[in-house]
């Protein structure tokens, strides 16, 4: 029977790291809060060996850095169900992902299991066990943790190494382990999670709609904010809301007066009215070429993207994989827009080759 180990001192994590020497292959896990800070806040971090299981109690140990470096080892595989929030989070703290890694979620995908399926789908679907929910919501940063509750964390990575070796067996018979490796990958560079605030325009949804001229003003403003919440640890919504960021770049203001006359909240009016306006005026030199187009298509775009769909959808029944997984809606409209030259992720290595030279004839 599986133990449970709870690591709340510097010794306890040096002796769980040395049982974990030599290891090809580990489960992680972890839980965390994302819900007043901008950074999310590591509570626990879970780890498997397919023996036992530890429960890592991240608030108690200030100094985690053997145990990165640990999972850091080029030799040893990290299992994870749905990886990216877990890996933004070592990205945030270290710079670093663990690699190689392994994504359940994406072995499911690809053997044809299900669509992002839930990790509590998949162990029912692939062990018959009903995972209870229950304590999904619990305050992880709370101390002390009940046993159920640390039962419940260290599950996780116990179930997670049951069906491990079992999904590898299935993709290497599949003849599709190198296509998890290679989406594996690209979610381990840290550089996916490295926030560029001169980027974060890219969130404000419907940017398309505004001119020219209050996209940069919008552009100048998620910039500001963006930088403006990872100094404070805040929620960028916390800073300024999205709907304000659209109502400045619109009508961009140029004095206190003017601000006043938009209505801003009293705090933020207070704390932000001098970075607001300059970053508005800061806009006004920017290079007026538009940031976001406007994607709504022609009638011809719309026969082609219907076209385009029969293919994946033929393509992805053929394999037995979901449709979103070779496709996803964006890829097919960057390729309506810009052909060979998308930056689409099926113009890239095995999509490529199984669909991406597909739809550019297609396109043809």
């Amino acid at each position: 029977m599986t133990a449970t180990h709870w690591i709340a001192t510097p010794q306890a994590l040096t002796d769980a790291i040395a049982c974990w020497q030599g290891r090809d292959w580990l489960t992680v896990d972890t839980e965390f809060l994302r819900i007043d800070t901008y950074r999310p806040k590591l509570c626990l971090i879970q780890i498997g060996d397919g023996v036992d299981a530890w429960v890592i109690d991240c608030i108690a140990l200030a100094d985690l850095g053997a145990l990165f470096a640990r999972l850091n080892d080029a030799g040893t595989v990290k299992v994870f169900h749905a990886a990216s929030q877990d890996l933004e989070i070592f990205a945030q703290l270290t710079d670093v992902c663990p690699a190689p890694i392994f994504d359940t979620q994406l072995a499911a995908a690809l053997l044809g299991k299900g669509d992002q399926l839930g990790y509590a789908g998949l162990i029912e679907k692939e062990l018959g066990i009903p995972i209870d929910k229950s304590l999904s919501r619990t305050d992880w940063s709370r101390r002390p943790l009940t046993a159920p509750e640390i039962a419940y964390a260290a599950a996780d990575v116990t179930h997670l190494a049951t069906i491990y070796p079992t999904l590898l067996a299935s993709l290497r018979t599949a003849g599709r382990e190198p296509w998890l490796l290679e989406d594996a990958a690209r979610a381990a560079d840290p550089a996916s999670y490295d926030t560029k605030p001169e980027e974060a325009w890219q969130r404000l949804k419907g940017l398309a709609r505004l001119d020219i001229v209050a996209q940069r003003a919008a552009a100048r403003i998620a910039a500001w904010r963006e930088t403006e919440a990872i100094a404070k640890n805040r929620p960028r919504g916390w800073i300024v809301e999205d709907e304000l960021v659209y109502r400045l770049a619109e009508r961009r203001p140029a004095s206190r007066a003017q601000l006043v006359e938009l209505g801003l909240p009293p705090k933020t009016f207070e704390r932000h009215c001098e970075a607001l306006l300059a970053a508005i005026a800061a806009s006004a030199s920017d290079p007026q070429v538009a940031l976001a187009r406007d994607e709504r298509l022609s009638p011809a775009q719309k026969t082609q993207l219907a076209q385009l769909r029969e293919v994946v959808q033929a393509t992805a029944t053929n394999l037995g994989v979901p449709a979103g997984l070779l496709a996803p809606r964006a890829d097919l409209d960057a390729l309506l827009y810009d052909g060979a030259t998308a930056r689409a992720r099926v113009l890239t290595g095995w999509r490529h080759e199984v669909i991406g030279k597909t739809l550019l004839s297609a396109l043809a």
